[in-house]
Order: C-alpha cells, then structure tokens, then sequence
C-alpha cells in the first residue's frame, strides 16, 4: 500500500472516530442532565418535546410498540384466551399485569413468525426437502412457533406445582414440630417461612400478609388454595378450615395431614417410576435398535450377499 493511500485511509478514519466521539460525548452529556434533573424536586419543563425526552428511551420508543402488539393480541385472541393466561400466571407464582401484556406480545410475534414460516416452507420452498419430510420438519417448524409461548407457560406452571407438591411434607412436618411445641398456627408458619424457602413458604408469605391485613382465615386460605391449584395443598386447607369450624385441635389435624402427605408424595415417585420403561421405548426403538442391528445383523448380510 502507498503512503498516499495510508495517508488517506489513517485521515478517514481518524475523522470518523473524532465524530464518533463528538456524538458519543454530547449523548452521555445530555444523559447525565437528564438524570440530574430527575432528581431535583418540583423542577418543572416548559416544553413537552423537552418533558418527554426526560423519560428513558424505553418507555418513549419500546413500550408504545409492545402496548400496540399487546392490543393486536388482545384483539385476535379466542374469547376467554386472556383471563385463561392470567389464571396460568398465577398458578406460575408471577402476580405482575405486566406480564401478561408481553406474553401477548410474544404470542403476536411468534404467530407472525409462524406465517412467514409456513409461506417460506411450502410455497417458496425454503427448505431443501419434499414429500413427507418437508411436510413433517415444516409442520414441526410451525407448530413450534404457535406452541411455543404456551407451552413454556405450563412447563413454567407444571414445574412450580411440582415443587409445591415435594416440598409440601416437609413443610407440615416443620409445622407439626413449632405447634406441639407451643407456637401458635400462625407464627409456626412464620418459622416455616424463614427456614425453608421456596415456592410453598412464599405462598404461605402472601396469606398471612392477607391475614394480618383484616382477612379471614378461611378465606385467605382458599384464595391460597386458588393461587396453586394444587391436588394435596388443596386436601391440606380443607382439613384446616374444618379444624378451625369444629374446634378441632390444630397439631392433630396437621400430624395425620404430614402423614398423608408423606404417603402421597411416595405414591408419586413409584408412579414417576412406573413409567420411566415405557418413556424409555422411544429412544430405545428409534435410537439403539436400529444400531444394534446394524452391529449384529450386518456382517451377516455381507455374508450373505457375497455367498449368493
């Protein structure tokens, strides 16, 4: 290369790093001043143009684009599809509104994705396959961006439940110890709460702040029951509100609960093993038979075929 060329090149690009840094600067400038005047008190801008530019780049260019996909989801949504979503946030422990909107807004995006796929695959034949495979491999493509979002969701629902469900008989033997001990049901829980966490104590967390806000018991405990929707949770506040209906003592009625916890979860794991064998066969049939065949039965079709 010449110097004349090097010259030039070193000159363009020192020109353009000096305007790089020119903008760059005035950005972290103007940010900063906008930090600073959000933290000063009763500041007022006149201009709107200014007023706006205070707030983050989020909420000025990102949220109105997923408010706009969210309104597109609500709209072309079946009836019911929305309130059944937040029903699954909540199982899922998330209790944020919020995140209902951008699950819409996910749901928009992948159905759109699933159209432009669907289009490339089996019209302009994106895909370098025919017959059946295209067909299979397309299909798959597809389903996987329309199944996507709610599937994720109840994997996300199925997962918390389970935990519920393990963790549930520990939990009520902890309770068993603090009220034969002498605590009372409510601060046995609080003692649940600080020393196991997880989903089950934060559930518990949420109903006796509901309690100590003026809430019922019994109603605190059903809108538990609804927060999980959980088989043995729900065996577990039924025996709680009929102990505290009929005067029925509360350490008793959770002893003969943790038991039958203890049976259940059992249960649960011989049932998850019962069947492990016959989740097995898939990869068995599809993956390891063909190859052991090929091991053993090959050599002795070579045979074969050099005998004939």
């Amino acid at each position: 290369m010449s110097p004349t060329v090097l010259f030039a090149a070193l000159m363009v690009a020192g020109g353009v790093s000096a305007v790089v840094f020119v903008v760059l600067s005035q950005i972290e400038e103007r940010q900063m001043i906008r930090e600073t005047l959000r933290q000063l008190d009763g500041y007022e801008v006149e201009s709107t143009r200014d007023q706006e530019l205070l707030d983050p780049l989020r909420d000025r260019a990102l949220q109105p684009f997923l408010n706009g996909l969210t309104g597109l989801g609500r709209r072309f949504t079946p009836i019911g599809y929305v309130e059944k979503v937040k029903q699954r946030f909540v199982w899922a422990g998330e209790m944020d509104p919020t995140k209902v909107d951008r699950f819409l807004a996910v749901k928009v995006v992948t159905s759109a994705l699933a159209v432009v796929a669907f289009i490339a695959i089996f019209i302009f034949g994106v895909l370098p396959l025919s017959g059946m495979p295209k067909l299979v491999v397309g299909g798959a493509i597809v389903a996987a961006f329309v199944m996507g979002p709610d599937s994720s969701l109840k994997k996300r629902v199925s997962s918390r439940q389970h935990e519920i469900q393990v963790t549930l008989p520990d939990v009520l033997d902890l309770l068993v110890i603090s009220v034969e001990a002498g605590l009372g049901f409510e601060q046995a829980l609080d003692r649940v709460i600080h020393s196991v966490p997880g989903a089950m104590s934060d559930e518990f967390s949420r109903m006796l702040g509901e309690t100590r806000a003026g809430a019922n018991r019994s109603d605190a405990m059903r809108a538990l029951d609804d927060r999980c929707n959980v088989p043995e949770l729900r065996s577990f506040v039924m025996a709680i509100i009929q102990a505290d209906t009929f005067g029925v003592s509360i350490g008793r009625v959770l002893r003969s609960q943790s038991q039958e916890m203890r049976i259940k979860r059992r249960q649960l794991a011989e049932e998850q093993a019962q069947k492990a064998p016959v989740k097995m066969m898939i990869p068995m049939v599809f993956c390891i038979f063909p190859a052991l065949f090929a091991v053993v039965l090959g050599p002795a079709i070579l045979q074969i075929k050099e005998g004939l």
